[in-house]
């Protein structure tokens, strides 16, 4: 495993969102250092997913601090987050109908302005997504939920992004998928690749993750390694219990 970088790749300070009149993050500051994975949990309705979405430009209306590689985020379009290497796998896939799976690889580059050979790129990733491989010309929509999942974390991948955001990947996916994917993540934390991953399976997560930060009602309410937080039952129950 590469060495976790002293400085941090991303660095969130007092963040606020909001829908509409709704305030949802109520001043979430984390950080997240190259290198490393940090679950982020808690209920369902804590902000989890509004905090990635506010990360990557998708909130109607938010304030704060954002840097990511020493780039202030926060005035920046979606596309622009993107093109500085930081990827996003929303919870709903947004597999696009009509395109074959390796055409939808094909829009993971052209989403993120890269300049990578595409034929090199998609060869790399199909090996690191064996299903995939199997199924490059096949319409995406008509994969398995699971292998949806794969081929929307596998866009995400495919630019070689500098972090990536992962908003619950598994949930609804079969126990034999979610336990291929844990091994895709150990195997990218092992590379030393950075990922903040929302998920409501929280001992799942906790397994994967070096950092886990809990999230409650808009507000970071604990930071601590995963294996204290795995081994803490009291804080996941006050926390993040359903």
């Amino acid at each position: 495993m590469k060495a976790m970088a002293e400085t941090a790749l991303l660095e969130i300070e007092n963040l606020h969102a909001w829908y509409g009149a709704s305030h949802v993050l109520h001043g979430i500051s984390l950080q997240v250092k190259e290198g490393e994975v940090v679950a982020l949990v808690g209920r369902n309705g804590a902000g989890k997913t509004t905090t990635l979405r506010a990360m990557m430009g998708l909130m109607p209306k938010a304030t704060g601090r954002v840097r990511f590689a020493g780039r202030e985020l926060l005035p920046l379009r979606a596309h622009q987050r993107f093109h500085l290497g930081l990827a996003y796998v929303p919870e709903e896939r947004r597999i696009v109908p009509g395109l074959s799976v390796r055409e939808n690889l094909r829009l993971g580059l052209v989403a993120a302005g890269s300049e990578i050979d595409e034929r090199t790129a998609i060869d790399e990733i199909a090996e690191t997504f064996p299903r995939l491989k199997e199924r490059l010309d096949q319409e995406g929509v008509t994969l398995s939920g699971g292998e949806q999942q794969m081929l929307a974390i596998a866009r995400a991948l495919i630019a070689r992004p500098r972090m990536v955001l992962l908003d619950e990947p598994s949930e609804g996916i079969m126990p034999v998928l979610v336990e291929e994917m844990g091994v895709l993540f150990r195997r990218l934390r092992d590379e030393g690749k950075t990922l903040l991953l929302v998920e409501q399976n929280v001992e799942w997560a906790l397994r994967l993750a070096d950092r886990a930060v809990i999230i409650d009602q808009g507000e970071v309410v604990h930071q601590s390694s995963a294996a204290a937080l795995l081994a803490d039952k009291d804080i996941q129950e006050r926390y993040c219990a359903v």
